[in-house]
């Protein structure tokens, strides 16, 4: 039997703020006076439509960005640098061309979202870099690849913080990185999906007059488009307005995120000073170098893989079925740390795990040990950068309240860190197979960028809550609480006294 919450639980504080509430219901045509207690089964449920509808799709069209980024990776070996005569660092220019806009396009994608809504956005661009991996199967000259990775980057740039942005407004602070996780997880499947896409494709060479590699861009920017058509009828836009919810599982899925430790300030209207909060916040800048971490030995993994294994002495064929299994790997674990992130309400722990496994990997491929060795530390990079990243991203996500300076300031994160796939794209130079020693030892020094900032971000972290408990210990003491109004508890955002930030 569903019961529902007396009106007082969601009718709190001054006459300012009853007024707001009011005025935010009446937007969300919802009825908040309403709201139905679950059962802890019947919570489940509902998180499991809310997970069906949400997750699918947008992992869908997550692996086929990943998978149309990192496709070049495969048809280099497949005849792209000998038609194409990318001679000197031609390949590794033509991938740099992809960042530097994807970059320059991330810290501001997330107010495109709210101003077009996701399901208007998120399968927009999903098409549209859908038409450029087609265009991108025609090219016949350097400088048309390099202007189409350029226009990839512009497409695909408002995917990641867009989705990431988009789930913090759907889940509560604790089942967010699982999420993340079932979104990102793609991305690795993106990995292994890609050398056995690569290695089927590669017979088709010669039809049509086409390459190998034109027919690996050709059909993967076809699935492309009609994933994102599935996109524009399937995805809906915010909890207050999915008609695949009843209204009273809408207004319980609202009332878990406005009431949720992280949610203070989730129902402001947009203003230019949450913009300003979010390029002011010390977070942000701090947790750039730690995203910066790992986004570059994932990309430097993701785009040289393939050409890391061949190096080792394997045939073309053989090294793109040998990408598989690292990726295999990292999946599971994606989802093991995902998991126990979440129940334990840790992240720093599993980061520092993440980047200790990628420190290992480096050092092994960058040693002389033998080439069976190196091929396994393969394993340790492809999982230490894969796990880390939904850790690091809803870690912020956790610890900016407010969603327009949580969206502002995770696109900024991820938009600056990002250029460490800028980075990763050029350091693994032909000339300097087998061993790619510059390569390894940039990847290593991320490696080490984050393991000087992580303790730091987490020594911050603990003063501040440290802080705020001894504080309101203080209070209880004297029997002085100072009480807030929820309209300036929403402006204080993660500064509020009874926020305590992840760790």
């Amino acid at each position: 039997m569903v019961s529902f919450a007396p009106d007082d639980d969601l009718n709190v504080g001054n006459s300012e703020d009853r007024k707001y509430n009011q005025e935010h219901q009446e937007d969300a045509h919802l009825d908040l006076k309403n709201v139905p207690l679950l059962t802890p089964e019947e919570e489940r449920k509902l998180w499991r439509k809310v997970d069906m509808r949400l997750m699918p799709i947008l992992s869908l069209m997550y692996l086929l960005a990943f998978l149309d980024r990192g496709n070049i990776g495969n048809a280099k070996l497949d005849g792209l640098i000998t038609q194409l005569d990318l001679t000197g660092n031609k390949y590794n220019i033509a991938l740099t061309m992809f960042f530097i806009p994807y970059c320059l396009c991330e810290p501001m994608s997330n107010l495109a979202l709210r101003a077009f809504r996701p399901s208007r956005w998120l399968p927009g661009i999903n098409l549209i870099w859908g038409i450029v991996m087609v265009l991108m199967s025609l090219v016949k000259t350097y400088p048309q690849l390099v202007g189409v990775r350029a226009c990839l980057g512009i497409a695909e740039a408002g995917l990641f913080p867009g989705v990431v942005y988009y789930l913090t407004l759907w889940y509560p602070r604790y089942m967010l990185q699982y999420r993340i996780a079932l979104f990102f997880g793609a991305a690795t499947v993106a990995g292994a999906f890609s050398g056995l896409l690569a290695f089927a494709i590669s017979y088709m060479g010669g039809i049509a007059g086409l390459e190998g590699w034109s027919w690996i861009f050709l059909l993967e920017g076809l699935a492309t488009i009609v994933v994102a058509i599935v996109a524009f009828f399937w995805l809906v836009d915010y909890p207050d307005t999915a008609t695949f919810l009843t209204p009273e599982e809408r207004a319980f899925v609202i009332w878990k995120k406005k009431y949720d430790v992280s949610s203070v300030g989730e129902g402001e209207r947009f203003a230019v000073r949450h913009v300003r909060a979010a390029f002011t916040d010390w977070q942000i800048w701090i947790h750039v170098p730690i995203y910066l971490s790992i986004i570059a030995p994932l990309y430097g993994i993701t785009l040289f893989l393939p050409t890391i294994i061949h190096s080792f002495g394997y045939s073309t064929s053989i090294s793109q079925l040998l990408t598989v299994p690292p990726y295999i790997a990292a999946a599971i674990t994606l989802f093991v740390f995902a998991h126990y992130s979440d129940k334990l309400k840790m992240r720093s722990p599993f980061i520092l795990a993440s980047l200790t496994m990628c420190l290992i990997g480096f050092s092994m491929n960058i040693s002389t040990a033998p080439n069976g060795v190196k091929y396994f530390g393969t394993f340790f990079i492809v999982i230490g950068s894969y796990a880390a990243i939904p850790g690091i991203v809803s870690w912020l996500g956790n610890n900016l309240s407010g969603q327009y300076k949580r969206g502002v300031g995770m696109a900024i994160v991820i938009g600056i860190g990002t250029f460490g796939g800028a980075i990763a794209a050029v350091i693994y130079r032909s000339q300097d197979s087998p061993r790619f020693i510059i390569g390894h030892a940039v990847e290593l020094m991320f490696v080490g960028i984050g393991l000087i900032f992580l303790p730091i971000v987490v020594f911050l972290y603990k003063r501040i809550n440290g802080q705020r408990d001894a504080a309101e210990s203080l209070e209880l003491q004297r029997g002085e609480k100072v009480r807030y109004s929820d309209q300036e508890l929403r402006e204080l955002g993660d500064r509020a006294p009874d926020f305590r930030y992840t760790l």
